[in-house]
């Protein structure tokens, strides 16, 4: 296409790239490259939506200029106005880390512009292009669904819903924020948003929003009026609130002048190139999508390499199976149906299980249908909770649907095989179909777990979904469950899908199970890991199952008065922030903050951003905050604002009504390393560096009559990198029982033991923990608070006292890069595909790979133990109820606490052997008290 200069009659498309990535990773089965387990499926989902629009781009409406527009970075100016932005965000999957940038070699593949911008994000971008071409006559198109974009439409801009083929003009801005699309932002200021973090007016929604905005005309004006508003609450938060609301303003506004190094022009539609196209096709081995593209192109299919043979070696093919589309599914409604499938169950020695349920919540969750298969390409189907009315309709009635057996008969008859110790039962999470399945009386036994086998097999190249597994190991896509559900408001719970759509989905779910199982149980032993699979995952789930049913009492009242606390000191620091200021001012307003700091305090040391605000991150406030008290005190109220609304207040959230007790869920297969993690609620990351932190766990309190007992490894990790890395010196003190962190000062400062200080001792502990992060000079500098190159120095002596460390570095890295994997003690697997990248992920892996095999081998210790713990204190009035970190967390009747410290401290201690005969030995500090805090 000729060169034109962009005008009246000239269509821009821009599309928003990170929704697209977003809805491609979720939306759409995660799958991995074959040849090197690279994930790719947000990839896919990325090429297949834009290779969409290219296709549909044609006729009198096609775009005559066209641009992707990505978020570059998390940190941009709003930042920097406020700290707190998007800071409720969850960190980003680490499938899809990796993924990023080859969305951003597609895009350039298909010979699309792509633009992103340090500072700003894409919102903005997307602003800035569709003012300048609303401006020079022509029109846009912007291609999201996100409602941050809505208040640029009008005058010739639109947008345009993908996934729903929608078209969103002003009307349609109407319908989704009650105002026309110049007062979206107002609104929104009100609002606030919890997904970016955005204050807002608190306990005013979008509704009451749009109400006060239509009435009053602009929220400036409102704002201005707002004496005059009859409702005290409402009056109250517009009047108090004025300075955060404002600030929200700031926030939701999109930048119309983002300063951009390219024009209109340069996105010009432009033909793909079809080499360089067929060619990053095939090397992410998209077969069905580079078939499709090269027939639009005109061009052959280039041939993609199928998986290596030597990977091929090391996994053996699948049993025979019939094809998917050629499977028989049953729906089992009448006694005598299901007692055929039990005599079937009885022969085989093995059934496939899944429930369907109304929750993911294990403790609330109500069982709607359970599966199960016995051969590939033959399940069933028990629906036993359906409701009338059950065809996805929300409000359908609570009557029980007809055609199902009742939910005592069945499972009165599965009851005996499940719990048979001569039938096996396979699941894929099996953790949660037993929990689900004890709350009806059966403990399911003995288990096998398919996503635990995964774990074991491929833990660091991907995840361990079904949904992914199915595709990569089967070749199969699996019925998606958002199509029944729903989703948003009209989204249905399980209970309400119809019966037949419910029997497909749920029984292929068991026959995926059963496929997974048949080709990974052989490779267990291939691959080696037959013993990190039998002694470290299988046997963990029951122990796990029966802690997360325990829960633990949290007392609510202590929760609540804390929170007041909180607040109280919170507003005792803001008056102390104004006093040291000399003046009122928002606190959490970060502009306004950086002005105080370096405008009027004129503090060394700031920096300015590309906008001209001052930088205010913690890292900033530490540095300044020896050297005055209001840096200092902006960090204490921080601290306490995120201790406020991430603990005190949401903890109460997940007390369960039925049982008064918080009820965390733990992930088995989640970090790469195999320590576990926990969430709903996150119990493992309740902070302890702080007084205010610490007190939080005052609210983990013992039953009456009863004490909580913690057991907790000392200094686990540093005792395993002294065994690996074969260290004299740290071996000799372990086995003396010195204190490590004052004979590491000795060693690197030549300070006699007797003489040592509280801050050489301090030194020497963070470097000893920061070794083993792989932590930097310039991070060790902002720890101590030291200069950068005496940081480096205390390193760099660090390594000359203890060599052993820095062989074992090099050591462990050499073999990731001969392997693709390093191993823990206990034979546990991590793999490192990532090793060999080069430019910023290549410091990052190098990382992963040196402390794998030392936090690996300590959560293995720790894995060990609990799986040994259940028999060892079974005669005793004692519950394991928590695991946090390298901690043990016991509920005990009082009369017995010593006699469980004297028997979990055995079994902890012991956990290693026989395995692994460690050359230091492990020590156990153990507590007691009412509650966590005083036991810990």
């Amino acid at each position: 296409m000729a060169t034109t200069t962009f005008g009246k009659g000239c269509h821009l498309h821009l599309i928003d790239g990170s929704a697209f990535i977003f809805r491609a990773f979720h939306a759409l089965p995660p799958l991995t490259r074959k040849s090197d387990g690279l994930p790719i499926g947000a990839v896919a989902g990325f090429c297949n939506m834009i290779f969409k629009m290219v296709e549909d781009n044609t006729g009198p409406d096609a775009p005559t200029h066209v641009a992707v527009v990505f978020d570059k970075g998390s940190h941009t100016f709003r930042n920097d106005m406020y700290d707190l932005y998007k800071a409720n965000r969850e960190a980003m999957p680490e499938d899809l880390r990796p993924q990023i940038p080859l969305t951003r070699e597609a895009t350039l593949a298909f010979n699309i512009a792509c633009k992103e911008l340090e500072g700003y994000e894409a919102d903005d971008i997307i602003a800035t292009l569709s003012c300048q071409a609303r401006d020079a006559g022509g029109r846009v198109t912007i291609i999201s669904s996100d409602k941050d974009l809505m208040q640029l439409v009008g005058d010739g801009v639109v947008m345009y819903d993908a996934m729903k083929s929608k078209v969103i003009d002003r009307d349609g801005v109407f319908e989704k924020f009650g105002v026309f699309p110049e007062h979206v932002v107002d609104v929104q200021a009100l609002a606030g948003d919890a997904v970016d973090n955005v204050p807002g007016a608190p306990g005013i929604g979008i509704k009451t929003a749009a109400l006060l905005i239509n009435e009053y005309g602009s929220l400036e004006e409102l704002l201005d009026r707002a004496g005059e508003i009859k409702q005290p609450k409402r009056r109250e938060v517009l009047t108090e609130k004025r300075a955060q609301i404002e600030l929200s303003k700031k926030l939701v506004q999109l930048d119309c002048n983002t300063p951009l190094d390219f024009t209109l022009d340069d996105l010009e539609v432009r033909d793909p190139d079809p080499e360089a196209l067929m060619t990053f096709l095939a090397e992410m081995e998209f077969r069905t999508l580079t078939k499709r593209v090269a027939d639009k192109l005109g061009v052959e299919t280039p041939a993609i390499p199928e998986k290596p043979a030597e990977a091929a070696a090391e996994a053996p093919a699948a049993p025979e199976a019939p094809d998917f589309d050629k499977a028989r599914y049953d729906c089992v409604r009448d006694a005598a149906t299901l007692e055929t499938w039990v005599s079937q169950i009885r022969e085989r020695g093995y059934v496939a299980v899944d429930t369907e349920t109304t929750s993911l919540d294990e403790m609330k969750a109500e069982l709607v249908g359970i599966s199960l298969c016995v051969e590939p390409g033959h399940a069933c189907y028990i629906p036993v909770g359906h409701r009338d009315g059950a065809s996805g309709d929300l409000f359908g009635s609570d009557t029980l649907a007809e055609g199902q057996m009742p939910l005592d008969q069945a499972l009165a008859i599965l009851k005996p095989v499940l719990e048979d110790d001569a039938i096996l039962k396979i699941g894929q999470n099996m953790k949660y179909d037993a929990k689900i399945l004890a709350r009806h009386g059966i403990e399911v036994a003995p288990i096998d777990d398919t996503m635990l086998m995964s774990y074991a097999l491929h833990g660091g190249l991907h995840n361990h979904g079904m949904d992914l597994l199915s595709e990569t190991y089967l070749g199969h896509i699996p019925i998606p469950i958002k199509p029944l559900l729903g989703s948003g408001k009209s989204a249905i719970t399980f209970d309400r899908v119809k019966i037949d759509d419910a029997t497909r989905y749920a029984a292929e779910d068991a026959d995926i199970t059963l496929r997974l199982w048949q080709v990974f149980k052989p490779r267990l032993h291939v691959a080696r890991v037959t013993t990190v699979y039998e002694t470290l995952e299988r046997p963990l789930v029951p122990v796990l199952g029966r802690m997360e049913m325990s829960g633990i009492r949290v007392d609510r009242d202590t929760l609540s008065r804390m929170s007041n606390a909180f607040a109280q000191k919170m507003a005792g620091l803001e008056a102390e922030l104004h006093e040291l200021a000399g003046e009122s001012f928002n606190v959490q307003s970060a502009a306004k903050v950086g002005e105080i700091l370096f405008d009027k305090m004129s503090l060394p040391g700031g920096k300015k951003t590309k906008t001209g605000q001052w930088q205010t991150t913690s890292d900033v406030l530490e540095d300044l905050a020896t050297e005055h008290d209001f840096p200092a005190r902006v960090l204490d109220y921080r601290q306490l604002q995120k201790l406020k609304s991430t603990y005190t207040d949401a903890l109460q959230d997940h007390i369960n009504a039925e049982t008064g007790r918080v009820h965390t869920s733990y992930s088995i297969a989640g970090a790469n390393t195999g320590r576990l993690a926990s969430t709903d609620p996150n119990l493992q990351n309740i902070p302890v560096r702080t007084e205010e932190g610490r007190r939080i766990r005052e609210a983990f309190v013992a039953e009456p009559g009863k004490k909580l007992v913690s057991l907790d490894y000392s200094q686990i990790e540093l005792r395993i990198l002294a065994h690996i890395a074969d260290i004299p010196q740290l071996k000799q003190a372990f086995a003396d029982g010195i204190d490590i962190h004052a004979l590491t000062a000795s060693e690197m400062f030549n300070v006699p033991l007797d003489e040592m200080t509280p801050d050489i001792r301090r030194r020497a502990k963070a470097i000893n923990f920061g070794v083993i992060y792989g932590i930097s000079g310039f991070g060790l500098a902002r720890n101590l608070r030291i200069p950068r190159a005496e940081a480096q120095g205390f390193i760099d002596r660090y390594f000359e006292r203890f060599p052993g460390i820095r062989s074992y570095m090099d050591q462990t890295v050499d073999f990731a890069k001969e392997h693709g994997f390093v191993q823990t003690l206990f034979g546990r697997k991590i793999h490192t595909p990532e090793i060999n990248a080069k430019g910023p992920h290549a410091g990052f892996a190098r990382r992963a790979a040196i402390n794998a095999p030392i936090q690996g081998t300590a959560a293995d210790v720790i894995r060990r133990a609990m799986v040994r713990m259940e028999p060892a204190i079974a005669d005793l009035p004692a519950k394991m109820l928590l695991q946090v970190h390298d901690e043990l967390l016991f509920e005990v009747e009082e009369t017995a606490t010593e006699a469980t410290i004297a028997r979990a401290r055995e079994v902890m201690e012991g956990a290693a052997s026989p395995a692994v005969h460690l050359a230091v030995p492990l020590t156990v500090d153990a507590g007691v008290g009412a509650n966590w805090a005083e036991a810990h």
